[in-house]
């Protein structure tokens, strides 16, 4: 039988400036470690620290551009596009003027697997 899933949790977000991120599936909402899905809202001059984690992420960008740093330089990802990053590839998210966007993670993001660079 199908799973309604009623509404997100929210989820506390690292980085510089407060940022929303309501997880619809996951290891917080549905209590599922397969994948997670949730819809960030970002607002402009958002940072976070740089991370190396275990899960492959799909990002697709609805409003606004997300920026990604990786060890071969960076892109911006703008709205109707998508990037994918792969386990144990270091990567930085930012959106210099805001954003909003859909991240898919595989396996289920969890802080243990996530290897923040230390602030």
């Amino acid at each position: 039988m199908p799973t309604l899933i009623e509404g997100p949790s929210i989820i506390e977000a690292a980085g510089n400036k407060p940022k929303i991120i309501e997880e619809f599936a996951g290891r917080v909402n549905s209590g599922g470690d397969v994948a997670s899905v949730a819809r960030m809202t970002s607002p402009a001059g958002w940072e976070e620290p740089g991370q190396r984690p275990e899960f492959q992420e799909i990002t697709v960008v609805l409003e606004g551009a997300l920026r990604v740093e990786h060890e071969g330089g960076a892109m911006e990802v703008g709205a109707g596009q998508a990037v994918i990053t792969h386990p144990g590839e270091w990567v930085r998210y930012s959106t210099p003027n805001g954003a909003k966007y859909i991240a898919v993670c595989l396996p289920a993001f969890s802080p243990e697997t996530v290897h923040r660079d230390p602030e």
